[in-house]
């Protein structure tokens, strides 16, 4: 075997070895914390409101709000029949893009280090593949992705009082379904009202 068919024959593991290693992450876990008194939490009819002194109501709210709602009559909370509902879900999110360290190929082909011996040849040398050359296979990718937070007040109408509020974070790549704002309120909702009330105080991982 010569010098050029062990290289040929490195390449070929290593590609081979990368199409067994491409599977990629694209959606984040839920990170949720909650608040409330401790005490059971009454039931009764619910609007859902934009935080005051936020942007106003939009197209894009109004996904998140619908999300929240669905998952507030799932708990337990109806629709206001007739008059003012007993109670307001004050409702706010923020989307925000950042960068993520470029992804390198796990695979890199090394050709050195030691010598490939010319054995079945009498005093045949060794063919020496030295300089310890390594590189990766593929190019690094630039990649981003979108950080999403739900937060959600339960208030009293009477008072103003919070009874209970809760807040969830996720991320994923820009060029993941679950970055889309349709994707992201429903998955953020489902996970902040997992168990509602929740325990107080603590921050849970929802996968």
């Amino acid at each position: 075997m010569n010098t050029m068919k062990f290289a040929a024959l490195g390449l070929a593991l290593a590609a081979a070895t990368l199409g067994a290693c491409t599977t990629t992450t694209t959606s984040g876990p839920v990170d949720v914390t909650r608040f409330h008194l401790g005490a059971p939490l009454e039931r009764g009819s619910v609007t859902v409101e934009p935080l005051p002194g936020g942007a106003g109501p939009s197209l894009e709210f109004q996904t998140y709000a619908d999300a929240v709602r669905e998952q507030l009559l799932a708990s337990g909370y109806t629709a206001p029949a007739a008059g003012p509902a007993q109670y307001l879900a004050v409702v706010s999110f923020t989307r925000a893009a950042r960068e993520i360290e470029p992804r390198r190929s796990p695979v890199s082909i090394g050709l050195g280090g030691g010598g490939f011996s010319g054995g079945g040849r009498r005093g045949g040398g060794g063919v020496g593949l030295g300089g310890g050359i390594s590189f990766p296979i593929g190019k690094a990718k630039a990649r981003a992705a979108v950080a999403t937070e739900l937060a959600v007040q339960i208030r009293r109408r009477t008072d103003g009082t919070v009874i209970w509020e809760g807040r969830a974070q996720t991320d994923a790549l820009d060029t993941a379904p679950e970055a889309q704002a349709n994707m992201a309120a429903g998955k953020l909702a489902r996970a902040l009202f997992q168990g509602f009330p929740g325990e107080s105080g603590r921050t849970i991982t929802v996968k």
